[in-house]
């Protein structure tokens, strides 16, 4: 079983509550941050009326120290139109930042450290028991396929989401965990498909 520290959001218990077996799918992110602070900055912005901020369930610091900021039986804002079945982990990793938008600078060149992704299997394992729907895993980058304006160039476009990026060793992540890999199948759709 991982150390999980527990640092909720002040806001987690405004998020609405949902029953373990609601949970089905976890969704992979990065930071796209220079570090845990400022990833904890961003989680604890007031976005909606209701108090809370988007923010994920769990992060996972490149040391592998894994916390807890909203319990899994809460909704968290972490994913466009996936948040009522998912939960959300953050790894801290630089992704794009502070450039995620420069149709210059779309390559994210952090890689993953060993101890980051040995914590990030314990805490799927850990998932897997807590919650026993769960069956799917995907990237962010696989649900939210929207493009937005270039920060640089307003007529060229951008991913809005490429998290966790093409350096997350999936190969490494999917046959051990146990959940199957979910990718949307067109731009835009809302049906799945396995991933080939």
């Amino acid at each position: 079983m991982p150390t999980i520290h527990d640092q909720l959001l002040p806001y987690a218990a405004k998020l609405p509550e949902r029953p373990a077996s609601a949970v089905t799918l976890v969704v992979i992110h990065c930071t796209e941050l220079p570090d845990l602070a400022t990833a904890r900055e961003y989680g604890e912005k007031v976005l909606y009326d209701s108090g809370a901020g988007n923010g994920g369930h769990y992060y996972v610091d490149r040391d592998g120290t894994t916390y807890r900021y909203v319990p899994g039986t809460r909704v968290a804002h972490h994913v466009r139109g996936w948040n009522p079945q998912s939960i959300g982990i953050e790894l801290v990793n630089t992704g794009r930042y502070p450039d995620w938008f420069d149709s210059r600078r779309q390559t994210m060149t952090e890689p993953y450290p060993a101890a980051q992704i040995d914590a990030l299997r314990a805490l799927l394992a850990q998932l897997r028991e807590e919650f026993p729907g769960l069956h799917d895993i995907a990237g962010h980058e696989d649900l939210d396929t929207a493009r937005v304006a270039a920060s640089d160039d307003p007529a060229r476009t951008v991913p809005r989401k490429l998290d966790p990026g093409p350096l997350f060793p999936w190969d490494a992540i999917v046959p051990a965990c146990g959940l199957e890999r979910l990718r949307q199948t067109a731009p835009n759709s809302p049906r799945l498909a396995p991933h080939a």
